[in-house]
């Protein structure tokens, strides 16, 4: 009797766990490079089970246990060396965080939670998380590789876009000009590190400018995959004019150069011209000189003729010499 109730009791054991794996719950899962993703467990416990009485563990698809708490207390003792200081337990959403996640934690994950009752552990619930893992690549840059000559209308850029994943979708550029935008599709060269498996992608383009095209706004597209928004480089402006016109241009900055250095020339030797004029009109040292000697002679002169009525006076003015007779 006790043998039949035991193979009994191991066969709705065996028919339990079939049917929870064929059942099972699944769910998909996402989280960013670096960042903490979720592995919910989502257990209903509609018999309000205490933790004390379970054993909750996870485990990927290699069957390496990430978590597992043993009856209301943490075991790393099972939890492999990959895992361990990784990952915490949210007790009321059922959900266990993985930190600090990694491109090569992307994949299958199950939660298993079993009930230990008076005849040992019996599976309560199982479920699946399908976790994904995104980096989102840096924003494209353009950079002139080499630019055109003077016998050439042609450019060559290159854009770039780092540390994303997984491998993007589409790169191309779209060239805007003032009549219409026209986008160029271009081979993707990818490579990607050997630890992280981060992305690195660039493409190239060689355009070729039309005489009468005067503006050029060239942008680099990258479509990640699977996000649906697209990330734009900042526009790579480019101005351009007909040769003809710009030697016209250059024309009329040497005639413009050359008049303001006339009017240069002309400015300073009227400056000279008047600062002369204006010192020969300042009286000079000897001709001061000259005033004194003539005033004092003036005064002997007159004191003469106040003795002598009859003496003559002299009088220099301007280089002659007048001579004057006093009367009564």
């Amino acid at each position: 009797m006790g043998i039949c109730d035991s193979t009994m009791g191991l066969s709705n054991t065996l028919f339990v766990m079939t049917f929870l794996l064929s059942g099972a719950a699944s769910i998909k899962s996402q989280a960013y490079f670096n960042q903490t993703g979720e592995l919910p467990c989502l257990f209903p416990n509609s018999q309000n089970i205490s933790l004390d009485e379970l054993v909750l563990f996870w485990q990927n698809q290699d069957k390496l246990v990430l978590y597992e708490l043993y009856l209301g207390k943490e075991n790393p003792d099972n939890v492999h060396p990959k895992y361990k200081g990784r990952t915490s337990f949210d007790r009321d959403s059922w959900t266990l965080k993985l930190h600090n996640v990694q491109i090569q934690d992307k994949g299958l994950y199950q939660c298993y939670i079993h009930h230990k009752g008076p005849k040992g552990l019996v599976p309560a619930h199982q479920m699946s998380s399908d976790l994904s893992v995104l980096a989102n690549f840096s924003q494209p840059e353009i950079m002139l590789i080499s630019n055109r000559t003077e016998n050439s209308d042609i450019i060559n850029l290159t854009c770039s876009s780092t540390q994303g994943y997984p491998e993007p979708k589409k790169m191309y550029f779209s060239v805007q000009t003032e009549n219409s935008t026209t986008e160029y599709d271009a081979v993707m060269n990818k490579s990607q590190n050997n630890i992280t498996e981060l992305y690195n992608v660039s493409i190239s383009l060689s355009y070729s400018f039309h005489p009468e095209t005067n503006n050029v706004s060239i942008s680099c597209v990258l479509q990640p995959e699977p996000m649906e928004t697209l990330l734009l480089s900042p526009p790579y402006n480019i101005g351009t004019k007909p040769r003809e016109k710009a030697q016209h241009e250059q024309d009329h900055i040497r005639w413009i150069t050359a008049l303001l250095l006339i009017l240069i020339v002309v400015c300073g030797m009227v400056l000279l011209l008047t600062r002369r004029k204006w010192k020969k009109k300042q009286p000079g040292p000897s001709h001061e000189c000259e005033t004194i000697r003539v005033e004092e002679k003036e005064s002997e002169q007159t004191e003469e003729r106040v003795e002598n009525p009859e003496i003559s006076a002299e009088v220099q003015c301007g280089g002659n010499i007048l001579k004057t007779t006093s009367g009564d």
